[in-house]
């Protein structure tokens, strides 16, 4: 059974150390409240520049940052590194793999997952991009094949090996397209000797027809031409019909295409965590077609006010659609949430939640990148510095930031990747289940 505070003061259960949950937590650092936040890693997961880690440029440790050390300063606030496995609705209380938590107030905000549009087979041989551990996955498998290369000796056995293809053209899709062809491109090369890592094909696919749809078409136009002058082949309004270790076939206006490929990675869509079922079930909320939780315009669940969804897992709407599963909306709800937390406890109410649309932005490759905000769109060189200074800014804990400056600016110059080693990912597993 976990353990409980006992000061008698009003306790906020947090599920997940994410944007979202993160910014609840430190926004009610000065509040008399009992924080409590659970989640099943013991760090918090800068998402978006994970893309950069499965390519070499910065290595784990640098975008993630222990949950204790964040809040260690916070005496309010606790951390339990557990797996939430359901949620108790009715004697208010969060049920862990551990015991169980009791709350006056449940902030959920656990996320979101890799969604295969029902082929979920296709994850064995595809995968996503969500998680540190996917990350490194990516990398090992990129780095391995490039190995293996080397020592293959049947032409079209090595052409598969060194064909890279990533599905979906959304900011993941196009940002990590751009990152291999970075890799396989330039960095590269020159340091093997039976096989030239210049001819590695990248291929980027997806049924719609542009790239970064989110965008205004003339900054799709622009992402398009970036990515094919790093050489990688946009492959758009082609649907994926099967992958399997092999490669992959697409539907095209020329009929079936079959792409031989060793290296697959998934970045066409997520949905709701598992956890956003638990909600339906504790509260018969309504879940969206993506399994995230259809939340009211203060962020709580319907008929329960003491319940709140944000970030990812919660389905708001803005101008008549969804928000993005992007950090800012999660910042901006963890942040309202707080804030209507500290006016409930004064005896006041609050605005419902607005989002102020910051902008989007994308970068492909080195020194490039795109951006829009209010209508106000720009590229190349100055959209890239902006894409920097933004994620820098974000990162949480000051010598995160200069690490990964100065490991970008080292990237930048010298065309260096300095977290190229292959990990035995098995060992660690092996250690923590007591394997021998």
């Amino acid at each position: 059974m976990a353990s409980e505070h006992t000061t008698g003061q009003h306790r906020v259960v947090i599920i997940g150390g994410g944007f979202g949950g993160l910014n609840v937590a430190r926004s009610l650092r000065k509040v008399p409240v009992d924080i409590t936040l659970i989640d099943r890693q013991n760090f918090h997961l800068f998402q978006p520049l994970l893309y950069q880690v499965a390519t070499g440029s910065v290595g784990t440790g640098d975008i993630a940052a222990p949950l204790r050390e964040i809040l260690r300063r916070q005496r309010n606030a606790r951390v339990l590194m557990d797996e939430v496995t359901d949620i108790d609705a009715r004697h208010q209380r969060v049920v862990t793999e551990s015991g169980s938590v009791p709350y006056d107030t449940l902030v959920v905000a656990a996320g979101v997952r890799n969604h295969y549009h029902g082929r979920d087979g296709w994850a064995k041989v595809a995968g996503g991009l969500k998680t540190i551990e996917d990350a490194v996955a990516i990398r090992n498998q990129i780095l391995r094949v490039f190995e293996m290369a080397e020592l293959e000796t049947d032409a079209d056995a090595r052409r598969a090996l060194m064909t890279f293809v990533v599905i979906g053209a959304g900011p993941t899709g196009v940002e990590l397209a751009g990152a291999l062809a970075e890799l396989a491109h330039r960095t590269l090369v020159g340091e093997f000797r039976s096989i030239d890592p210049a001819s590695a094909r990248i291929v980027l696919v997806d049924a719609a027809n542009r790239v970064l749809r989110e965008f205004p078409e003339s900054l799709s136009a622009k992402a398009k031409h970036a990515l094919e002058r790093l050489g990688v082949e946009v492959h758009l309004s082609q649907v994926v019909k099967d992958i399997t270790t092999d490669g992959i076939d697409l539907e095209t206006d020329a009929g079936r295409q079959h792409i031989p490929a060793r290296s697959i990675v998934w970045a066409a869509g997520v949905a709701g965590a598992s956890l956003g079922a638990a909600v339906e079930r504790a509260t018969g909320c309504q879940l969206d077609r993506l399994g995230r939780v259809m939340v009211q315009s203060d962020l709580t669940v319907p008929g329960h006010p003491e319940i709140f969804v944000v970030g990812d897992l919660a389905h708001v709407e803005y101008h008549g659609q969804a928000l993005p599963c992007v950090a800012p909306p999660a910042i901006q709800g963890g942040r309202y949430i707080a804030r209507l937390i500290r006016a409930r406890l004064a005896g006041r109410t609050l605005q419902p939640f607005t989002y102020f649309d910051k902008g989007m932005l994308a970068t492909i490759g080195r020194s490039a990148a795109v951006a829009e905000f209010r209508g106000f769109k720009f590229w190349g060189f100055l959209a890239w510095v902006v894409w920097l200074v933004i994620h820098i800014f974000y990162l949480i804990g000051f010598e995160n930031r200069i690490v990964v400056l100065v490991q970008w600016a080292n990237t930048y110059v010298a065309r260096r990747r300095g977290s190229r080693v292959i990990l035995d990912v098995t060992a660690s597993r092996r250690w923590s289940d007591g394997s021998p």
